[in-house]
């Protein structure tokens, strides 16, 4: 058992097997009903499977990450943009304090153009996630950056129990085509999978001609007794209009409809090509994984959330470009004493190489002046160790720490003031402590530190690009601080609850500035909160699940500004049952609920609640099977997102207004998708 229990410790980003099998020294947990009990750490790690997954509708592909437990993903641009993010009481952005990983490659961008941490999940195929692996807190030593609120981990299968062609159609101009199938050759198992989608979207005075290509090929080889390794390429390449955010006055006035724009130019076009490479061996008692992966990438993306506030005669577009290539790896040993104990070393490295990242002044997505433009060179190695130990039949646990180091090198700048380097390092002890009641309930208890980098534009900046004047340079590394207490009760095909409670503190909360369209450090902050999610299987057919989630967030330093943290969730509630029967029926009902939230740090200015349900029916036959997805099914016109800032439109006060600016829901749509099955 230790040698399971060990795997999930270590919290491996490669997780391919799916069951427990007496002949195998290790089990390995896919979804929610494989049984978790002695294998989790803490009570906010869980497994989601592909089958669970392919049953939820979805609007986007971010909308994976919906399925763990408290955590919101909604859009305030196009749907070739990152998601904005929110969980644990964070407006996470674009991925700040939340780190994703697929097939042990890194997902976040750091010292990005447009946010810190930048999270776009649109490269991956959603049909080709065999699992997701989520872990909430800073308790596993064997993630760093951009952990604080907790990880995600995808992994892509190695083949496919049968290959599949499969075409969508819908509403505002929906449309894609998928085609993934694996095959045995002589090298291994390869697996393909190519898709290709457009979307016109619902807005009023835009329209978003989204176009997006994705592309999967896998190899796969397992000799028994010797090596596995595994090799895969991904490529991803789209281009949007935006609808962004409006201000509500523009829409209370009539100048706009709730789905109409303020300026009709912006968008942007992206791409994602990356390899990245697997080899695990085990050496009598020992166990040794090493990956690498390199990646290139590219973003250059047209914004205006101010419209006519700085330049009130061409307008306050800007153009934010980001083009890199990273570059990174890990080894991960493993050695069992024979004592129930098993020590993990794990030695992890990440370099970018980024060419150019800028801000520039844009009229109609033309570059009219540069505000900051910089090549940077960043490096992150990352030294961890665990110790996991089974004391007796009740109590085990495992105890970790991990050691970072970061550099950081503006290596050029349009403002030769602001070119500089600076290097940071920070220690992150972890502890999880496991109590085992009975063969159906665990008690957990769990604390430790993480840490998110900031940009290296603004750990070495001089002099602001705006104003000319002296700027303030932010710490390179910020440290977050956890612990939780909780349980899990699992019942074999008849439940799966848990609990936790837990509290954060972080030494610099991160604020979103509208002028700006980007993100700068504030005052350091608490939160505080409580996590239910519970799975009921009424029958081999039925399965019902319920989610809440309730936090506290506060600026612990009292300021006259107040103490409210702009954009945390209070409360989020989600819940859905579905239905898939031996006859081939099948189909998902689902709502979700997050509450108001402070747009200000006063609290005075707030979002509204905002409520959305989905509905997918469908039917599988012999070799094909037809589906129907309905989204938004009541047609709210909800809010996906707020924000409080000034901004000016034609005709108003040079100093502009401030105003909550807003993205509504999506008006309810429809799409139908028919998928043929070219195996058994």
């Amino acid at each position: 058992m230790i040698a399971a229990l060990v795997i999930v410790a270590i919290g491996s980003p490669a997780i391919t097997s799916a069951h427990e099998d007496e002949d195998l020294e290790e089990i390995v947990i896919v979804g929610r009903w494989d049984r978790p009990n002695g294998l989790t750490v803490s009570a906010s790690q869980g497994f989601i499977a592909q089958e669970d997954l392919s049953l939820r509708p979805r609007l986007r592909p971010g909308d994976l990450l919906e399925a763990i437990p408290g955590l919101i993903v909604t859009q305030h641009s196009g749907s070739g943009k990152s998601n904005q993010m929110f969980l644990r009481g964070f407006n996470l952005d674009h991925g700040t304090d939340f780190a994703t990983w697929i097939d042990g490659m890194p997902i976040n961008i750091t010292s990005h153009g447009h946010g810190q941490g930048y999270t776009d999940l649109n490269f991956i195929i959603p049909e080709l996630v065999e699992s997701l692996e989520f872990r909430k807190g800073p308790y596993y030593a064997d993630v760093g950056d951009f952990s604080s609120a907790g990880a995600a981990f995808f992994s892509t299968p190695g083949t496919l129990d049968a290959g599949f062609l499969r075409a969508g159609t819908g509403k505002d101009g929906f449309g894609t085509l998928l085609y993934a199938d694996s095959f045995s050759t002589a090298h291994g198992d390869l697996l393909i999978g190519l898709q290709s989608g457009r979307y016109d979207g619902p807005w009023f005075g835009i329209n978003e001609d989204l176009g997006k290509y994705n592309g999967v090929i896998k190899l796969t080889r397992s000799v028994p007794d010797q090596d596995e390794w595994s090799v895969t390429f991904m490529g991803y390449d789209a281009d949007w209009n935006s609808a962004d955010q409006v201000p509500l006055r523009a829409v209370e006035s009539g100048m706009i409809s709730r789905l109409g724009t303020v300026d009709d130019t912006v968008g942007g076009n992206t791409s994602r090509y990356s390899v990245n490479g697997r080899w695990h061996r085990d050496i009598g008692e020992d166990k040794i994984t090493a990956r690498a992966y390199a990646i290139d990438y590219d973003l250059d993306l047209f914004s205006n959330f101010t419209y006519f506030l700085e330049n009130p005669e061409q307008g306050d577009q800007i153009e934010q470009v980001d083009s890199r290539h990273v570059y990174g790896g890990d080894v991960v040993w493993q050695h069992d004493t024979g004592a129930d104990t098993v020590r993990t070393l794990g030695v992890a490295f990440r370099y970018d190489d980024i060419s150019n990242v800028g801000l520039f002044n844009s009229v109609q997505r033309v570059r009219s002046g540069t505000v900051r433009e910089d090549s940077i060179r960043q490096y992150n190695t990352g030294v961890y160790f665990d110790v996991a130990h089974a004391w007796n039949d009740r109590w085990r646990s495992t105890f970790g720490v991990r050691a970072d180091y970061h550099s950081f090198d503006v290596r050029r700048s349009n403002i030769v003031e602001n070119a500089g380097s600076a290097d940071d390092w920070i220690v992150s002890p972890k502890v999880n402590v496991i109590y085992t009641l009975s063969d159906s309930t665990e008690a957990y208890f769990s604390a430790g530190t993480a840490y998110h980098s900031n940009d290296a534009r603004g750990i070495v900046i001089t002099t602001d690009p705006a104003s000319g004047q002296a700027a303030n340079q932010v710490d390179p590394l910020v440290r977050s601080e956890g612990a939780e207490i909780g349980f899990r009760v699992f019942q074999e095909q008849k439940l799966n609850l848990s609990a936790a409670v837990w509290v954060m503190d972080l030494e610099s909360e991160l604020l979103f500035v509208g002028d700006a369209g980007n993100t700068e450090p504030s005052r350091a902050s608490r939160r505080y909160g409580i996590e239910i999610p519970a799975y009921f299987q009424l029958s081999d057919s039925w399965v019902l699940d319920a989610e809440v989630a309730l936090t506290n967030s506060r600026f612990k330093d009292a300021e006259d500004s107040g103490d409210e943290i702009p954009g945390s969730v209070d409360f989020v509630f989600s819940s859905g049952v579905t239905y898939k029967s031996k006859r081939g029926t099948f189909g998902a009902l689902r709502v979700r609920h997050f509450g108001d939230r402070p747009l200000t740090e006063d609290g005075s200015a707030r979002s509204d609640a905002s409520t959305i349900w989905n509905l997918s029916l469908g039917h599988k036959f012999d070799k094909f099977d037809i589906r129907a997805d309905i989204l938004n099914l009541f047609d709210s016109d909800d809010d996906d997102i707020a924000y409080y800032y000034e901004s000016r439109l034609p005709g108003e006060p040079v100093g502009g207004i401030a105003d909550r600016h807003f993205h509504p829901i999506e008006p309810r749509t429809f799409r139908l998708f028919l998928t043929w099955y070219t195996g058994s």
